[in-house]
């Protein structure tokens, strides 16, 4: 395994900043000053001197509606500023979330200090599972969860085949891989339901369980180590 491959999965730091570190001269594998590309096998002692390794958090958010995800205008008001007092003071100026969830919408949110992870969770070619409740105005189709699950067509774009599960006549489950803005709205309008009332409860392993609304939980031990495996190699 590479070093900076290495260094990365002891949340030591970044690859690319664990190569900063071998060229600072930081790094040494048995005693003896690493290179960029040196590689390290299970037996070799690591030390990085002169640096404090950075600590990642992990956070479960449920987001209530109205509540911002990135970018506030005027009066409103976005997750961090929301849920500054609730997070360890050291990280509260570093805390970010991973992805969106629209204004409208409600449900869970993960933050994190871990940049690492931000291409692996949202580009949609990881096929990462999210999950979501969704209420509509009106009577579900017949044919909605063939319809849905199929292909459907936003605008140009065809989505991806998705899961579906009705629960009841105006409420359904649906599961999918990918994220493009305002896709299960934009899905459902397509096929002429109006969604009522959308809300996130999985992210990949990561459940809003019961969370209460507007707080948030540490992700932590066998959950936090399920999560991250795909996501830091």
């Amino acid at each position: 395994m590479r070093i900076n491959k290495y260094l990365a999965l002891k949340q030591i730091s970044t690859r690319r900043g664990a190569d900063l570190l071998i060229v600072n001269k930081k790094v040494f594998i048995n005693g003896k000053l690493a290179v960029l590309g040196s590689k390290v096998n299970k037996d070799d002692k690591i030390e990085v001197r002169g640096v404090q390794p950075k600590q990642y958090f992990y956070f479960a958010y449920n987001k209530p509606i109205d509540i911002i995800t990135h970018s506030p205008q005027r009066e409103e008001v976005d997750i961090v500023e929301n849920i500054r007092n609730k997070i360890p003071k050291e990280v509260s100026g570093e805390i970010f979330p991973i992805g969106r969830l629209d204004k409208n919408s409600h449900g869970l949110i993960i933050l994190t200090n871990d940049g690492r992870i931000t291409d692996k969770l949202l580009n949609p070619k990881y096929f990462h599972e999210k999950e979501y409740v969704v209420k509509t105005s009106n009577k579900l189709r017949a044919n909605f969860k063939q319809k849905m699950e199929s292909p459907v067509n936003i605008e140009g774009y065809m989505t991806k085949p998705c899961k579906v599960q009705i629960i009841n006549n105006t409420t359904f489950k649906i599961i999918l891989t990918e994220g493009k803005k305002h896709q299960i709205r934009r899905m459902c309008s397509a096929l002429f339901q109006e969604v009522a009332d959308l809300k996130r409860t999985r992210f990949m392993n990561i459940e809003l369980g019961k969370l209460k609304l507007n707080d948030i939980r540490i992700i932590k031990g066998e959950e936090l180590s399920t999560f991250l495996n795909p996501l830091i190699k």
